[in-house]
């Protein structure tokens, strides 16, 4: 009965920090855009600062 009295307090700390760490992901823009990031890996884009490559021979 006594670990009860020190479970509940962690516990409800413990959800006190993941909703505050929500709240801050939310405001921060976090969740804004998820679709973008998966679908700029599939764009090929060359990369004006990467030098030109010379051909192996």
């Amino acid at each position: 009965m006594d670990v009860l009295f020190l479970l509940i307090p962690l516990s409800i700390v413990l959800a006190l920090l993941i909703g505050a760490a929500f709240w801050w992901a939310v405001r921060s823009g976090q969740f804004d855009d998820l679709e973008a990031p998966a679908h700029r890996i599939l764009l090929d884009e060359d990369d004006e600062r990467d030098p030109p490559r010379r051909p192996n021979g």
